[in-house]
């Protein structure tokens, strides 16, 4: 088996891709959404604990990264862990929210060499404190850095955003800090957890599952949607930057002709 896992979670470093030549440099999404998915399954394809799953995605989320950074995207959300998710295995679970602990130590270095800045979105309420701890000082050392937003949804359920969204809004109303008349669509983004962010322009969704899963729901209203069959572990630039090349051969009307 530890053979097996030394093939896969050696230092992947980023490559150019085969499709780079089709890739025009001048339409670059300015925010591509990633529900990372299938670690599960490719884990299990490979006689692998799911568990050893979970560990190869956290080591494509660097060989992504870096591939985003370097196309120059602005912000990279990456569906870590849903307020769903909690209903895995305790054991499963555990593993996971270890996970960050020994991912930013890791990547800590490389993020801020190249200017990348760490955010999450989420509910902080319920992570363990060493999750929460991990990921606040990643947070805090990446907080003056210019570059790729590396966005964590962590804990994150959409239907629960929206619904914390309302009410800090009507909150926000009864303090007079609000004019209920003059709420508009950009006015109730500020409440949301992505506030400061552009929508998507590109979502993408690993293992060949077609659906959203309680993600980002407000924020996908007109954003493109790209699947692959491909398992998370075993999606690479090539793969990230065909679903780039389709986004931009797309026409993105919002409504109009």
């Amino acid at each position: 088996m530890f053979r097996r896992l030394k093939k896969w979670f050696g230092n992947k470093d980023t490559k150019q891709s085969n499709f780079q030549s089709d890739m025009n440099h001048k339409n670059i999404p300015k925010h591509v959404a990633i529900i990372m998915d299938g670690n599960g399954r490719w884990a299990k394809k490979q006689g692998l604990p799911r568990v050893m799953g979970h560990h190869a995605g956290m080591k494509n989320v660097r060989s992504i990264t870096i591939a985003a950074n370097n196309m120059g995207i602005d912000v990279l959300t990456l569906y870590a862990f849903s307020t769903e998710n909690w209903k895995r295995p305790k054991d499963e679970v555990d593993f996971l929210m270890k996970l960050p602990e020994e991912f930013f130590p890791m990547m800590i270095d490389e993020l801020i060499e190249n200017n990348i800045q760490i955010k999450m979105i989420g509910n902080k309420e319920g992570l363990p404190d060493y999750t929460l701890k991990s990921i606040e000082k990643a947070i805090e050392l990446t907080k003056y850095n210019t570059g790729l937003i590396l966005n964590f949804a962590l804990n994150y359920g959409s239907r629960n955003e929206i619904l914390q969204g309302f009410n800090r809004l009507i909150h926000a109303i009864h303090l007079g800090e609000v004019n209920e008349k003059e709420i508009t669509e950009e006015t109730f983004s500020s409440f949301l957890h992505t506030s400061g962010l552009p929508d998507p322009d590109l979502l993408i969704r690993t293992s060949g599952e077609l659906r959203i899963s309680n993600f980002m729901l407000w924020q996908l209203a007109y954003s493109e949607l790209w699947f692959t069959d491909a398992y998370w572990p075993e999606f690479d630039e090539d793969q990230f930057v065909k679903a780039i090349v389709e986004y931009q051969n797309r026409a993105r009307r919002y409504g109009g002709l």
